[in-house]
């Protein structure tokens, strides 16, 4: 049976409709973006199989192009769009940022940072420059290094905070590893930053590690 012949209320685009995103499965999300199945499958079939395939959503939505289109019911065109999809959160969350206060909105903030840092496969160190109402002003990535880890130098950073006017400063950076526990040198940076920006009456917020979770130097009472 084709998706055209299940009952209304089964079906994934009007189930979205009259009972919103969050009350939709994986499989079912993946359907309505696919559109169709293939021979003998539904789009949710399909959609099903793909997970089951790759393993999880996160893991389509971070193949590659070559990995994405060797999978039957998958092409160049729905690379392309998907990629444009997931650039569009990503810019929904960031002009959402730019209107609100990120301390009293510090979920938004950490899914925004999580979304910007968690799939790169070598350490991206990035500062979140806010103003004086600690909204954003930009996420600059300051700093690319291998795996194992990303040279930071103060310097830098004072001068771009100071170029971007921020009044205050989020750290940020990935784990490659997915295993989000601070280093010493994660410690030991975020402390040598603050001293250096502190000079310049610029505050130093926290400081985030993404990878498979996210922590907050903070709460551990470390900044």
């Amino acid at each position: 049976m084709t998706i055209r012949h299940w009952p209304q209320a089964e079906k994934p685009r009007e189930k979205l409709i009259s009972r919103g995103a969050s009350a939709l499965s994986d499989a079912e999300l993946l359907a309505i973006f696919l559109r169709t199945g293939t021979y003998g499958l539904t789009a949710v079939d399909l959609a099903r199989q793909l997970l089951t395939d790759f393993g999880s959503l996160r893991r389509i939505l971070d193949a590659d192009a070559n990995t994405f289109c060797q999978r039957k019911g998958l092409g160049k065109a729905k690379y392309a769009q998907l990629q444009a999809a997931l650039e569009i959160s990503r810019r929904h969350m960031a002009e959402n940022l730019e209107r609100s206060d990120c301390l009293t909105d510090s979920k938004q903030t950490l899914s925004y940072l999580q979304a910007q840092l968690r799939d790169y496969d070598y350490e991206v160190f990035a500062c979140l420059m806010l103003d004086n109402r600690n909204r954003v002003i930009a996420l600059r990535e300051m700093f690319r290094g291998t795996i194992d880890g990303a040279s930071v130098y103060p310097r830098e950073v004072v001068k771009q905070a100071l170029a971007d006017n921020a009044a205050a400063v989020i750290l940020a950076h990935n784990h490659p590893s997915g295993v989000c526990e601070p280093s010493q040198a994660d410690i030991r940076i975020t402390e040598q930053l603050k001293k250096a920006l502190a000079l310049v009456d610029i505050r130093v917020l926290d400081h985030v590690i993404v990878g498979d979770e996210v922590i907050c130097l903070s709460e551990q009472g470390l900044v």
